[in-house]
């Protein structure tokens, strides 16, 4: 135990971890698993803290753990202390070793069936020495994984406008009109973009980003409100299954196109008039990162491992 001037016990980072982790679970052996301590270890470390600070951050019952009023407040401090040591921890590894190490990547599920091939070759061949972690999940949680450090570098469709996240953009990519084979504007490679104002749309759930890229670009079609969504699909594969059943048209990336249309025979595509709508993607850090300059040059392969794909790379 760490002894300040005063002669007053000071917390350890163990306990802090350990205090940290029942104030995240409220359950004694659910965070123990998740710190990979022992049940009594942890136990024992959250009352050495709480003798250290001299107040009660647990309100213990036979049935639930509550943090107290104090416990609250210094749940928030412990996770910005352990935030910056594992800052620092972060940035002596980037230094001492560049490339190597844990490397935790989030992806949006609307790009991570289609890029991820070309991701996991790109690292197989040019950082074999990284430790390659891959995290499916929407934007919101992404980006909340970010900001807590839970995760080091994201994947997604941008722009993303949001404060203490720098974005580095990887490509561009059109959007293509996905309907069934007898559908009128099947086949074409000219459809002006006014024609999604009264199409049957067919959308993913709330949350997804290309739910709400293809709003915009139904909005920027001129599409009212009166012409309402009234399917939805929790995936790109059901959408797509949903749209050959004849339910009716969707957009999709055209990276998605090749995997997700594959010998189906009551599918057919439609290529809008130019300029085409699209979407960006980009992988996206922490503002001020100690690996930034890793992420740059892992941002530059990428733009050079996607150019066989039928996408743009950023300059």
């Amino acid at each position: 135990m760490a002894v300040g001037n005063r002669g007053a016990k000071q917390p350890t980072l163990a306990q802090l971890r350990a205090f940290a982790a029942v104030a995240e679970h409220l359950h004694f052996r659910d965070a123990a698993a998740a710190i990979g301590m022992s049940q009594p270890a942890l136990s024992g470390a959250v009352s050495a803290l709480e003798e250290a600070l001299g107040v009660q951050l647990l309100e213990r019952t036979t049935r639930k753990v509550l943090l107290s009023p104090a416990g609250e407040r210094i749940a928030a401090r412990a996770q910005v202390v352990l935030d910056a040591v594992g800052g620092l921890l972060e940035e002596a590894e980037a230094v001492r070793a560049p490339f190597t190490g844990m490397l935790r990547l989030g992806v949006i599920p609307t790009v991570a069936p289609y890029l991820l091939p070309t991701v996991l070759g790109l690292f197989h061949r040019r950082y074999p020495r990284m430790d390659l972690q891959v995290h499916e999940e929407q934007t919101g949680s992404l980006l909340e994984g970010l900001a807590g450090g839970r995760l080091d570098l994201l994947l997604l469709a941008v722009p993303l406008g949001v404060p203490g996240v720098t974005e580095l953009p990887l490509f561009d990519e059109d959007f293509v009109l996905l309907a069934p084979r007898e559908h009128a504007l099947a086949g074409r490679r000219d459809i002006p973009l006014d024609e999604l104002r009264d199409l049957q749309l067919l959308l993913l759930d709330e949350g997804h980003c290309l739910r709400d890229q293809a709003l915009d670009i139904c909005r920027e079609a001129g599409r009212t409100t009166g012409a309402d969504v009234t399917t939805t699909a929790a995936g790109l594969s059901t959408l797509v299954q949903l749209v050959a059943g004849g339910l009716g048209v969707t957009l999709l990336p055209r990276t998605a196109l090749r995997l997700e249309t594959a010998r189906n025979e009551y599918l057919s595509t439609g290529c809008f008039a130019e300029p085409a709508p699209s979407r960006r993607i980009a992988l996206a850090m922490r503002t001020g990162t100690a690996r930034q300059e890793e992420f740059e040059a892992i941002a530059a392969a990428l733009r050079e491992a996607v150019r066989p794909l039928p996408v743009w790379p950023t300059d």
